[in-house]
């Protein structure tokens, strides 16, 4: 099964680094026009070499700077894209920060922050690509959840409370583009060590009790991930609407999977 993603035009926020890179650059490699998307992007050193991401052409990614939380930026962004490209075919919604600390002490401040980008940002850019795909009758979002919207850890509600929203949210709008032939879908990774987490960063016990939550011991890597959207992507995904997709490494499919490892 070939899965021909040549000349779509995807766009992915929260690009500049991390997971959203890897993302952008996966669609890049498999022959898409990506426009990446996210406040800043860092400088390349001098000399440097542009990164190659699983052999992505350079050519094909392109930097716009946004802010998810503004309508005016987000409408700006995708104004830009469509005079650039004409289309948009592809929308993940990626950007996603974590505010952590128990209810009884978390600012209001810090709980708005968090829904402002993580359900606000999937909100305003869905909204601002639904008419392009409407009008084209054919089209494909994909929201950035996390797995903390199905099982929340403590200290975690303002950020479980906001992927839970995003779910809940995809399946509305779903419903809403059903009509058009545009699917919507949400993924729920799992453990992805990244700078926001610092995994790889915890001592090997700390390390190894969060390990041992998984039916595949192992960390995560970003390109599980974007295995996963490729697929929701393309056309051979076109029946996939309105769900939920954990990509989590069977985390806590059982109480105590590490007995199988004879933990």
């Amino acid at each position: 099964m070939e899965l021909d993603l040549r000349d779509r035009v995807v766009v992915v926020t929260g690009a500049a680094r991390g997971i959203g890179a890897v993302i952008a650059g996966r669609f890049a490699a498999e022959g898409a026009r990506v426009v990446a998307l996210d406040l800043a992007f860092p400088e390349p050193a001098a000399g440097a070499e542009p990164p190659d991401e699983a052999g992505a052409d350079p050519a094909r990614i392109e930097n716009l700077t946004v802010d998810v939380t503004s309508p005016e930026s987000v409408q700006a962004a995708v104004g830009t894209i469509l005079e650039r490209h004409g289309t948009i075919d592809v929308l993940i919604n990626n950007a996603g920060i974590n505010v952590d600390g128990p209810v009884a002490e978390l600012e209001w401040d810090r709980w708005r922050a968090c829904f402002d980008v993580n359900v606000g940002g999937v909100f305003l850019m869905s909204q601002a690509v639904a008419e392009v795909m409407k009008t084209a009758r054919r089209g494909r979002i994909i929201n950035a959840a996390s797995f903390a919207a199905i099982v929340p850890s403590v200290g975690s509600a303002a950020y479980a409370a906001s992927k839970a929203a995003v779910v809940q949210l995809t399946r509305v709008l779903a419903s809403e583009l059903g009509p058009y032939d545009v699917t919507v879908n949400a993924y729920a990774p799992g453990m992805v060590p990244t700078a926001m987490n610092g995994f790889a960063e915890m001592p090997p016990e700390a390390q190894d009790r969060l390990l041992d939550t998984l039916s595949l011991r192992r960390w995560e890597s970003a390109d599980d991930v974007a295995d996963l959207l490729i697929f929701l992507a393309s056309d051979q995904a076109g029946y996939i609407t309105g769900t939920l997709v954990d990509v989590s490494g069977g985390k806590l499919a059982t109480q105590i999977p590490a007995r199988a490892y004879g933990r």
